[in-house]
């Protein structure tokens, strides 16, 4: 049966159709493949932040004895008095002898001056400094006894407290504790940004760790390069991080 020009033009259409319908599901597939891919680049860059409080486990502090006299070998004989006096009272109140350490003796010579203030040749006499510093995990028995001590100027004893130094012994596991739920942090911020923005939060692109904020409690005071305060026995120990994730979304309908 031989075919009709009518029975051509029909099959040529329905060619058409087929190839037209073909051509526009291609396209939609190549774009939306695209923009799949382009949205799979996509990141978003979050900050995780965690605190502890931190009760201070080890106390330095240093206290100094001063003599002063005209004559060498009596400021040094009143410097050993005075340091053995201080080291009974110490140990009297709870310091355990290994726990504190004498430092040597520093001399220091005055030289007489004129009416008008000029230094001379001639000694007027000479002052004689030794330190004593205790380190212990007793930090309220330190914290008590920094203040009290200067009740040995009574006895005629020049002795100078300087304020204790309070440090905790678990500072690196404090730190690893506090990366971690930084991390988390993180995660939680960036799963919360995706469920407002209709996107799906992937895998970890890249991370950072801030400076380790140690400040007294309640304090906002913060340093580009890190903060590590000494003055308090309770602490507020902060850790930031920096984590970049990468996002999709899905995409659906026609792409124009």
């Amino acid at each position: 049966m031989k075919n009709t020009p009518k029975a051509s033009a029909s099959g040529l259409l329905l060619l058409g159709l087929f190839l037209g319908i073909a051509m526009v599901l291609s396209a939609y597939v190549v774009s939306t493949t695209l923009l799949r891919i382009k949205a799979a680049n996509e990141k978003i860059t979050v900050k995780g932040f965690a605190e502890k409080r931190v009760v201070s486990d080890v106390a330095v502090w240093t206290g100094k004895v001063v003599t002063r006299s005209h004559d060498l070998k009596s400021a040094y004989e009143k410097l050993e008095k005075d340091i053995a006096r201080v080291l009974d009272y110490l140990k009297g109140h709870g310091i355990e002898p290994d726990d504190m350490e004498t430092s040597s003796v520093t001399t220091m010579t005055r030289y007489k001056q004129t009416e008008k203030g000029m230094a001379t040749n001639e000694v007027a006499g000479y002052i004689l400094e030794q330190r004593i510093e205790v380190n212990s995990d007793d930090v309220r028995l330190i914290s008590k006894l920094s203040k009290e001590s200067t009740s040995l100027i009574r006895e005629g004893i020049e002795f100078m407290s300087f304020p204790p130094r309070y440090y905790s012994s678990k500072f690196d596991e404090i730190k690893i504790d506090l990366i971690g739920a930084a991390t988390r942090n993180a995660r939680q911020r960036a799963d919360q940004f995706a469920d407002n923005s209709g996107v799906k939060v992937g895998s970890l692109a890249s991370a950072s760790q801030g400076v380790f904020q140690v400040t007294p409690v309640h304090s906002t005071e913060i340093s580009g390069y890190g903060r590590y305060d000494t003055s308090t026995i309770e602490k507020s120990v902060k850790a930031v991080v920096t984590i970049t994730y990468s996002v999709s979304r899905e995409l659906e309908g026609w792409i124009r």
